[in-house]
């Protein structure tokens, strides 16, 4: 490992150099020090913070697994064994700090008025399986399609959500010629129906929803230690919300003010009186409003809404439904493809008064359009990253790193037994067992071992797990697939070579707690050329200066003039 420190004194910051060979094997091999990991979060000023002050992202997967599923009575994972052990997998192979936890309506309530609580035992225990780990986890109540208990033994599609009870009653469900499931929102009568009653609290079934949550919530806290529930950063009130149908002159965007916003402010009230008030409530728009294809788009984003407030998080979701198409997008993505939108969600959190979180994003891993997988999950971490494409970040660096889950780790992928809508003869094995869906980002080999699906130069990158003060900006070249990163400093580039890189630029508060870097596999003994005191602890990367902007670059050790590259970066530092 070698790593080059400068120190902030005036201008003697910039052209100091002191390059220091460390051999540091036993601090390599051993665990890394978490003593600042317990803390509890919060929103404040536009972002995540620790009880330190330190800015967090929050990186990691949904934890669906058979979630969504009957296999497993609605939980992710066969026994809480297998539950730890795709825990132990997840932080080793991605480092990934936080998950979107699932649960579900049905398995909370399936008789009206009765909770499940030996099922919220079970939520529970996998649930620490990650908190055990000191992975931080938001809940999901999780539906897609309102109900699985809407459609008929040998349909097309299924659901998840709703008890029985709450789906009887409705016309014979049918969704045509449908070619993704997520048709059935808009085109199936019987879910349509259902989820407008919903929106509508027919027969109070809103009320038992809330209800139901509450006592969930409510179990956790009391069955998870003090340490471990300051770990549960929130709560997602409800899955991809639709209207179903509209009331007559009703718009998407008076829909979310007049019908979405009021319950997520009875839920909030929930919260608050079961002992979750400390914890934000992530809110989803409308599921349809930055849907890129236009068949299924429709104005969202919570824009009719005056204010959130820190007391929730703006939680979007963003899949490319083009590149999923394998039609309207025939090619790869390309550098800066989704900037644009995810700037779109800064810009809604922004003018909402809190921050945001991408809560589910990906693209399938098998199938007809997997050949886009890696440019797709590339383009969309960068648009996590920065607000600006790679071939103009050293110009025009400046923007927040968002916080997201890509959807999902299942290490049943492949060997599911879900007997399809209760049907013996639908018996789904292949990928993920849902509506012919493959997005899984692991897997278990024939020896039982979780693999990932994806590279994993895409999903074990550098992130900034904390800052001390204020990100200004972050980059991070995976050259997984192609390098986007258009370097225009030559002594940089001729160090960096073709290794992966991160650079970070950031307003030290001075604390005494550290900004801390994730470390992918590829940088586990890296070169650090920095303004603040580096040092690395297993896979995080600690830096600590004095008050002040500071910046670092992260990469391999590859050759080149050190010292003319740390020249360089204080004068592009200086720039600022």
């Amino acid at each position: 490992m070698r790593i080059s420190f400068t120190f902030p004194e005036a201008a003697a910051m910039r052209r100091a150099v002191l390059l220091v060979v460390l051999f540091l094997s036993s601090l390599l091999v051993a665990p890394a020090r978490a003593e600042f990991d317990g803390s509890e979060l919060q929103v404040s000023g536009g972002v995540f913070r620790d009880e330190h002050g330190r800015e967090v992202v929050l990186r990691g997967f949904n934890v669906s697994g058979t979630a969504k599923l009957a296999e497993h009575r609605g939980l992710p994972f066969a026994s809480t064994q297998d539950a730890r052990r795709s825990a132990q997998a997840m932080k080793e192979l991605t480092g990934a700090n936080a998950v979107r936890f699932l649960l579900t309506w049905a398995w909370i309530e399936p008789q009206r008025g009765r909770i499940d609580h030996t099922y919220l035992d079970g939520v529970t225990a996998q649930l620490r399986a990650f908190t055990g780990l000191g992975i931080r986890v938001y809940l999901d109540f999780h539906q897609d399609l309102y109900s699985r208990h809407l459609f008929d033994q040998d349909s097309w599609y299924t659901g998840d959500g709703a008890p029985a009870w709450a789906a009887s009653g409705y016309p014979k469900e049918s969704c045509g010629l449908c070619f993704h499931w997520g048709q059935n929102m808009k085109n199936n009568n019987a879910v349509t129906a259902a989820t407008y009653d919903f929106w509508h609290n027919r027969d109070g079934v809103q009320d038992s929803f809330v209800d139901a949550a509450g006592e969930a919530l409510r179990h956790v806290k009391e069955a998870l230690p003090a340490n471990e529930f300051k770990l549960v950063v929130g709560v997602d009130p409800l899955n991809e919300p639709y209207a179903g149908k509209y009331d007559a002159g009703q718009t998407s965007q008076t829909w979310e003010r007049d019908l979405l916003m009021p319950f997520y402010q009875r839920f909030r009230a929930k919260m608050d009186e079961v002992g979750w008030a400390a914890k934000p409530a992530f809110v989803e728009p409308l599921v349809f409003w930055n849907q890129n294809v236009d068949f299924f788009a429709e104005p969202g984003g919570l824009a009719l809404v005056p204010s959130l407030g820190e007391r929730f998080v703006f939680n979007a979701h963003f899949y490319d439904g083009k590149a999923q198409s394998g039609v309207l997008m025939p090619g790869k993505a390309a550098d800066g493809q989704y900037t644009q939108a995810f700037g779109t969600i800064r810009d809604r959190a922004r003018a909402l008064g809190t921050t945001a979180i991408v809560s589910e994003f990906g693209h399938p891993v098998s199938g007809f359009t997997s050949d886009k997988t890696p440019s797709v999950l590339k383009a969309i971490y960068q648009g996590l990253d920065s607000a600006a494409p790679g071939a103009r970040w050293w110009s025009a660096p400046r923007g927040s790193v968002l916080s997201g889950s890509q959807w999902h780790w299942d290490t049943n992928y492949g060997r599911h037994r879900e007997l399809m809508n209760d049907n013996p003869a639908k018996v789904k094995t292949d990928g993920d067992a849902m509506n012919d869906e493959h997005f899984s980002a692991v897997r278990l080999d024939a020896a039982g071992t979780p693999v990932l699906t994806v590279d994993r130069a895409i999903v074990d990158r550098v992130y900034p797990r904390a800052v001390a003060g204020t990100t200004l900006a972050f980059t991070y070249e995976d050259r997984a697939y192609q390098s986007w990163q258009q370097i225009p400093l030559a002594n940089v580039r001729s160090v960096v070579g073709s290794a992966p890189f991160a650079v970070l630029v950031w307003d030290s508060d001075g604390g005494t707690a550290p900004t801390e870097l994730h470390l992918p596999q590829s940088l586990r003994s890296p070169l650090v050329i920095s303004s603040a005191a580096a040092s690395v602890q297993g896979d995080r990367l600690l830096l600590r200066g004095g008050p002040g902007r500071q910046f670092a670059l992260v990469t391999a050790p590859s050759g080149g003039d050190v010292a003319a590259a740390e020249a360089e970066l204080g004068r592009w530092f200086t720039s600022w």
